[in-house]
């Protein structure tokens, strides 16, 4: 069983880009990935990104020239910052040039992973940065490719009913062979997974799903079976979980139901209306209240604005309405915030945010530090942190599910599972940047056996 909508369309994935004044076009959801290998994108062994055709292309987010032509790799204006925060390592100095929005517990956005690039790049803005953004201009070439890429990917030669015999072999008799159940569902697809568990039906009378958990516990167990859901059936299974029983785990929908695009929030939805006949806007209301009930329910519509392009002024009239909604008054302005992050685009929102740390002498996610509390202030800020990084920001919840006495083992399987096929790679270099150490380390630190060995086997080293 599959779902529409996935991967998820792509957003810009970094902090300052585009520049002041420019603005790019993304495509529909579906159409950003690309084969690996010769001909593919990125070609083999790290050479430059050839032009690509403009139905497969889309144009990218990092990597826009500064006056005078493309920036060094190491080096990339951020966007322009007041309040004396410092830059960030490897980013150039001087006027104009400041460290990327950071808010507390965040971690600040490192800079992107160097990329090289074929064909021309889009028209120079005078005096960028610094200055008032332009009128808008015509976004860059196709061959400008920002790839986002999964630690997982579909396996050639894929026979089900192999994969299905091999499942069964490890489960048959005394004891059961991990390391044969490890390789299968480790390499192979989530589409795939699905075929293997319909083959292994057909082929014995019984329910794959069911044999695992009799062979499996703890939390191999629940990392095998979450590798086993249908992508969205998963999502939609994690936030009934979040708020079944007594207590919410807010951090859960928060994850969720800010950061997926509209289709997979529609299709989440349906799912959950499907699965487990009940409504989901009606299980949020039930479960929270006030402005972060507001703000889920927001959420849960699928219903952002997903025109690509940038419209500069009205990223000026909503940081100047952001402003006199919180730092221009006494008390807050709520409703003026979700409305503006619940409805605009991300790359919209980052337009915003640059024009809010001209106008408020602060970036928007430390005013909305001090303007909110508790999950809304947690919401809000997800949003914003998938505007400007989405790999950072997932980067920073498995860093903090790890980080500390023990493990919150449902988050880091959440994450590694439900960005594997989609941005896993970058994850992982965000990761790097932002702790100092691998992401694989750190897992291997905190993980042992059967777990651990599943864990590293999709993250990859």
């Amino acid at each position: 069983m599959s779902y529409p909508g996935y991967p998820p369309s792509g957003y810009p994935a970094f902090p300052g880009y585009p520049p002041t004044g420019q603005e790019s076009v993304y495509p529909p959801a579906g159409q950003y990935s690309y084969p690996a290998g010769p001909g593919g994108y990125p070609p083999a062994g790290g050479g430059a990104y050839p032009a690509a055709p403009p139905s497969a292309g889309y144009p990218g987010a990092a990597g826009y020239p500064a006056p005078g032509g493309y920036p060094a790799p190491g080096g990339y204006p951020g966007a322009p910052q007041a309040g004396g925060m410092p830059p960030y390592p490897g980013a150039p100095t001087g006027p104009g040039f400041g460290a990327p929005p950071a808010g507390p517990g965040f971690g600040g956005y490192p800079q992107p992973p160097a990329q090289s690039y074929g064909g021309g790049g889009p028209a120079q803005i005078p005096g960028y940065p610094g200055g008032q953004a332009p009128s808008p201009m015509p976004g860059p070439p196709a061959a400008m490719v920002q790839h986002t890429q999964g630690t997982i990917q579909a396996a050639p030669n894929f026979d089900a009913g192999r994969d299905a015999e091999i499942l069964r072999k490890a489960m048959k008799g005394f004891g059961t062979d991990e390391q044969a159940i490890i390789d299968v569902v480790a390499n192979r697809s989530n589409d795939q997974r699905q075929k293997i568990k319909a083959s292994f039906k057909t082929m014995y009378g019984k329910d794959l799903i069911k044999d695992l958990k009799s062979e499996l516990s703890g939390n191999v167990e629940e990392l095998i079976l979450a590798l086993f859901m249908p992508t969205t059936y998963y999502d939609a299974w994690s936030l009934r979980h979040a708020m079944k029983g007594a207590g919410t785990q807010e951090r859960v929908l928060i994850e969720i139901l800010c950061t997926r695009t509209n289709q997979e929030i529609r299709d989440i939805v349906n799912c959950y209306k499907s699965e487990f006949g009940r409504d989901l806007e009606h299980d949020i209301r039930a479960d929270t209240s006030g402005h972060f009930e507001r703000l889920l329910i927001s959420m849960c519509q699928g219903n952002r604005d997903e025109n690509q392009t940038v419209d500069y002024q009205k990223a000026q009239e909503d940081a100047q309405r952001l402003y006199q909604a919180g730092e221009g008054k006494l008390g807050t302005d709520e409703s003026c915030f979700n409305m503006v992050l619940a409805s605009r685009s991300f790359p919209q929102l980052k337009a915003t945010v640059e024009a809010y740390s001209k106008i408020a002498n602060r970036d928007l996610l430390s005013s909305i530090d001090r303007e909110f509390s508790g999950n809304v202030e947690r919401g809000l800020k997800a949003i914003l942190q998938c505007a400007l990084n989405r790999p950072a920001f997932f980067a920073e919840r498995l860093y903090h599910s790890m980080k500390g006495a023990g493990t919150d083992d449902s988050t880091l399987i959440r994450i590694v599972v439900t960005r594997s096929e989609i941005d896993l790679v970058q994850i992982k270099q965000m990761f790097t940047q932002m702790y100092q150490k691998t992401l694989a380390a750190m897992i291997a630190s905190d993980t042992s056996g059967d777990y651990r060995r599943l864990l590293l086997a999709i993250v990859g080293q």
